[in-house]
């Protein structure tokens, strides 16, 4: 509906090749849609309000848990390549010929692969705080698995893993999880350890080398924005600058002062350059 938004949207189904896909769509009726690809183990409830209902003021807006993540049934894949084609197959389900795709973190990793295995699908590609296939490890903390994977993650859990050190920082990813928690009713059921062993193994499988290192990534040609903090410790933000120089049609942004989480400390302004990029009629101009 017109006036839902990131707070009030009902969670909806779609099904496709036997999995039933929970997703909410909100904002304006015409455009190209947006499809959100979240973090590892994250759902819809995941995504900073200010960041989807910043978008969605000029486009659709479709946030979703993909196969066996959250709300969706069935068993998350082991692999960023059956990721990428359960989210072909949600967009499809849905009847949109063609979608603007985000994707944070290992859904960034998901979009590459959507990108790359049904171009089709795919006009515009935002890639957040991610990696391209064979990408560096060096840079990422240690203590990142151990904190990845608890159970249920904390806030402090959370302001090591997407936020800085600095006080600036660390204060806006306190307001970033009080706003992530605004929505009380309808909300996403946490996911399941299948979801958190599967993807770690498909973020595992996605460090190997495959023929030429970085060599895909050329085969990406749509307009393609990618940004990261000055200081990812998940995800070191050189991959960045290898996914922007390696895609042929990519812009880079490192937000200062920030980190893995760049887009949720600075919401507006990731949204102002988003929105953008999105809507220009040529993309970089």
């Amino acid at each position: 509906m017109p006036d839902d938004s990131h707070v009030t949207a009902p969670t909806r189904f779609a099904e496709a090749g036997g999995i039933r896909y929970a997703y909410r769509r909100f904002g304006a009726q015409a455009g190209t849609p947006l499809v959100f690809l979240q973090h590892f183990r994250g759902g819809m409830d995941n995504w900073d309000p200010l960041v989807t209902d910043g978008l969605a003021a000029n486009r659709p807006v479709i946030l979703f848990d993909n196969a066996g993540v959250a709300g969706s049934s069935g068993q998350t894949p082991d692999t960023i390549d059956a990721l990428g084609d359960d989210a072909a197959a949600f967009i499809a389900a849905l009847g949109l010929p063609q979608a603007d795709v985000l994707g944070f973190s290992i859904g960034g990793a998901v979009a590459q692969a959507l990108t790359l295995r049904h171009p089709g699908l795919v006009r515009r590609l935002i890639l957040v705080g991610t990696i391209p296939r064979a990408g560096e490890t060096e840079g990422r903390d240690p203590d990142v698995p151990a904190v990845a994977g608890r159970p249920v993650p904390a806030l402090e859990d959370f302001l090591f893993l997407f936020f800085e050190k600095s006080e600036t920082s660390q204060l806006a990813g306190k307001q970033f999880w009080e706003r992530r928690h605004e929505r009380t009713v309808d909300v996403d059921p946490p996911s399941s350890p299948q979801t958190a062993q599967a993807q770690s193994a498909a973020l595992a499988e996605w460090r190997t080398q495959r023929g030429e290192r970085f060599g895909e990534l050329a085969a990406i040609t749509q307009p393609t924005l990618v940004v990261n903090g000055r200081h990812d410790i998940m995800l070191p933000t050189i991959n960045s600058y290898i996914l922007a120089q390696h895609i042929p049609a990519a812009q880079l942004i490192i937000y200062p002062d920030s980190g893995h989480g760049s887009l949720f400390q600075y919401p507006a302004l990731f949204a102002a350059h988003a929105a953008r990029f999105l809507d220009a009629d040529v993309a970089f101009t």
